[in-house]
């Protein structure tokens, strides 16, 4: 497992979101295309502070996880891709961290949070128009800021509110994108450390990943081209 420890001295503060309160939870067989399976306890919320149908879905003996003296739940705020999660679409990596995510946080107890995002938030139809730009040459941060979005319009606040709720404000992050852990510190869940997943290239999403690193400096071990 590849880590990267918080410096709690980084953090910027950001004002304590308002509280939110679990809505209903319910059992969910979970069945995935190559044969894993697992069950998920799914969370609904009332109170998120964008009014999104966002989700926690609890994995593994997250309460166990939660409990924890020493350590903290294993988390992944995955941001929604329709195509990517759903379809299959091979422009982007989404699909499999999901599917890498769900069995990482079943074996460590956790939560992955499904936060209704889509396209960096700027929405499924915004995001498809970004990807026509993409076939003209710009990336995929380009391609956003030509639209007149920003590069990256997420905010993690439903994420952090989602936590509090749960009973954790302490966590190990599973996820390469460095403004997750920021966010999420600065919103009072502390990120005792950054775990990173899998490197999954393919020839349709080089040119995107390398986008991740150059432009938001995700953590990718990519290889060297030229």
């Amino acid at each position: 497992m590849t880590s990267t420890a918080v410096d709690p001295a980084t953090r910027p503060s950001r004002p304590t979101p308002p509280a939110a309160s679990v809505r209903t939870r319910v059992v969910v067989p979970l069945a995935f295309a190559d044969g894993y399976g697992t069950e998920a306890e799914v969370f609904t919320f009332t109170g998120l502070v964008d009014g999104r149908e966002h989700l926690a879905l609890g994995l593994g003996d997250w309460r166990a996880a939660v409990d924890r003296t020493f350590g903290a739940p294993l988390v992944r705020p995955h941001s929604e891709c329709l195509t990517g999660d759903v379809f299959g679409s091979l422009r982007c990596d989404c699909g499999p961290q999901l599917r890498e995510a769900v069995e990482r946080i079943a074996e460590a107890g956790g939560f992955l949070l499904y936060l209704r995002q889509e396209g960096r938030g700027i929405g499924l139809y915004a995001k498809l128009d970004a990807y026509a730009l993409q076939d003209t040459g710009l990336d995929t941060y380009q391609a956003n800021t030509a639209l007149g979005r920003g590069e990256d319009e997420r905010d993690y606040t439903p994420a952090a509110q989602m936590l509090h709720a749960l009973g954790t404000d302490r966590i190990a992050l599973l996820s390469n994108n460095p403004d997750k852990a920021a966010q999420l510190d600065a919103l009072g869940v502390r990120v005792t450390e950054r775990v990173h997943t899998g490197v999954h290239l393919s020839p349709a999403n080089a040119r995107y990943l390398a986008a991740k690193v150059a432009h938001t400096h995700h953590t990718l071990d990519l290889p060297v081209t030229g």
